[in-house]
């Protein structure tokens, strides 16, 4: 196997929402990897920086409110500008809003589609183009869901959103894939987050979940590294529109 194929040198990889969990353990791959990691946040980027640092590799911190269309087009500039290019994007960045459908307001619709679905799409489009002028190519790797695949409860603009990220990942696949630019998404399972800390104290909820999952544990952020690099890397350069299931054998249920 030649190791060189997973190897991300002198790549420069955008990841959205990375000061904690999910977003952070990718980041941290991509950099152990060898890139350098454009990190941009709503707030401060956390403890990030520093972890990227030890990895040995350069942080740049961009912060942002991704709801808002119109601040994208400076996150690309600004990314462009501290770091000299883009290489890989990562769409990590999302929030959740839990509520019974008959009750769910349109707020809390508006804003689930806004930062899960709408961002993803329109910061695609934006670095696609930069990957056109740049005339090398590039990855992007969308965060999809469990939810992507099923229905879940109470969460109707989450469970929306992430259906449409797996549906515009197999659009942008078909439209780019000749471009050389690999759009494809990550669909993480039961992962042990901040997001899930309630799930996980609740003894009942928690057991069953467990009992649902083959490998009979919640994931761990760092379990989302393997498949981030691979579909970064030039190992994936095949790999097109293709939705992989991180979940320790929950879709297999």
């Amino acid at each position: 196997m030649n190791k060189e194929l997973f190897s991300l040198d002198g790549k420069v990889a955008m990841v959205t929402g990375c000061n904690t969990g999910l977003g952070q353990a990718m980041a941290i791959a991509l950099a152990e990897a060898g890139c350098d990691i454009v990190g941009v946040n709503h707030s401060d980027a956390g403890e990030t920086p520093e972890m990227i640092a030890q990895a040995g590799r350069k942080f740049y911190a961009i912060t942002a409110d991704l709801s808002q269309h119109e601040a994208l087009s400076s996150v690309v500039e600004q990314a462009v500008t501290l770091a000299g290019k883009i290489d890989v994007l990562v769409n990590n960045a999302g929030i959740i809003r839990r509520a019974d459908a008959i009750e769910f307001s349109e707020q809390d619709w508006d804003d689930v589609m806004d930062i899960n679905l709408k961002s993803v799409f329109f910061l695609s489009q934006l670095v696609a183009r930069e990957f056109e002028k740049q005339q090398t190519g590039g990855k992007i790797i969308n965060i999809a869901s469990m939810l992507s695949f099923q229905g879940g409860i109470r969460v109707p603009s989450y469970t929306a959103s992430k259906s449409g990220v797996m549906g515009i990942t197999r659009l942008l696949a078909n439209e780019w894939a000749a471009k050389g630019i690999n759009v494809n998404a990550i669909a993480p399972g039961y992962m042990a987050t901040n997001n899930t800390a309630a799930l996980r104290e609740d003894e009942a909820r928690n057991q069953a979940i467990l009992e649902r999952i083959p490998a009979q544990r919640w994931g761990e952020p760092n379990d989302l590294a393997g498949p981030t690099v691979f579909l970064a890397s030039k190992a994936s350069d095949y790999v097109n529109g293709y939705t992989v299931a991180v979940d320790g054998g929950w879709l297999a249920r």
